[in-house]
């Protein structure tokens, strides 16, 4: 199956189905946010170092996380009340500008209800096609875009984000959402140790941002097993800090990449949140 979009091109067999919810809304225990809004359950980006697919383990079906996608279908609307200046996510474990964004349209219905809501929105993606909502977001209150970059390097993303937005067309996407005044975020993560270089991320999109979030990378389960292949097979110098940060749990690494993170941004005047903070 390939499925051409403004975005991405699929050029693998993804399993397509619908899943009944009660709520978009889900009440989440992350605490710097309220409530959280997943559209789909799974994600075709196919991220080799991707933390939600332990996900695929609550699911129906066999195949691998990112080989499925259910797009989320419920005929009770968004409580905008409830979420009245409530910090709100979309999203967590998916990218709601996925490549069948297009086709089923879920995340834009999603955004249409939440226009006049008094919520504080952040949407999360590696997609170019958040543009074609820029006619909603103008017209909310309290909106922010991150755009997830952990690497400048087209070659480099191929092999790690295979199914995402180029590198060139999420910067490109950054000055857009500038130019139409819409708060734009760089959100570093994850920070792949050794590999993800956050001072150059930060200078090629320094223009275009209005903050910077930053998060590890997280491993765990079966995508742990193909992030150290990789890593093996394409950085074997750094096997043994590898081993040292994700088998022996040293927190070091990320903890002396928190005070580089906290001393930079400091000393360059730059808004910033660091969502692991060295724990």
């Amino acid at each position: 199956m390939t499925l051409t979009n403004t975005a991405y091109i699929i050029d693998y067999m993804v399993v397509e189905d619908t899943t009944r919810v009660k709520d978009y809304l889900t009440k989440t225990k992350l605490t710097t946010l309220d409530y959280v809004i997943n559209p789909y359950v799974g994600c075709p980006n196919k991220c080799l170092y991707c933390y939600a697919a332990y996900m695929s383990s609550f699911s129906k079906h066999k195949e691998e996380w990112g080989e499925f996608i259910d797009v989320k279908q419920t005929r009770k609307k968004i409580n905008t009340f409830k979420i009245k200046e409530k910090k709100v996510m979309i999203s967590t474990v998916t990218d709601p500008y996925n490549a069948y964004e297009e086709k089923y349209g879920i995340t834009r219905m999603i955004m249409e209800q939440l226009i006049k809501s008094e919520a504080y929105l952040s949407i999360v993606t590696k997609s170019k096609l958040v543009l074609r909502d820029v006619d909603l977001f103008k017209k909310m209150k309290h909106i922010e875009i991150a755009l997830s970059i952990s690497m400048l390097d087209e070659n480099l993303k191929k092999k790690l984000e295979p199914y995402s937005s180029t590198i060139e067309e999420r910067l490109e996407t950054l000055k857009i959402l500038k130019q139409n005044g819409i708060k734009s975020v760089v959100f570093i993560s994850p920070i792949i140790p050794q590999i993800t270089d956050f001072k150059k991320i930060i200078e090629k999109t320094k223009e275009y941002a209005d903050e910077y979030w930053f998060d590890k990378l997280s491993l765990r389960s079966s995508f742990k097993t193909k992030m150290f292949k990789f890593i093996y097979d394409e950085y074997p110098i750094y096997k043994s800090l590898y081993n040292d940060i994700y088998i022996k749990k040293n927190p070091q690494y990320f903890e002396e990449m928190a005070k580089e993170i906290e001393e930079y941004c400091t000393k360059n005047n730059i808004i910033y949140k660091n969502f692991y903070a060295g724990t």
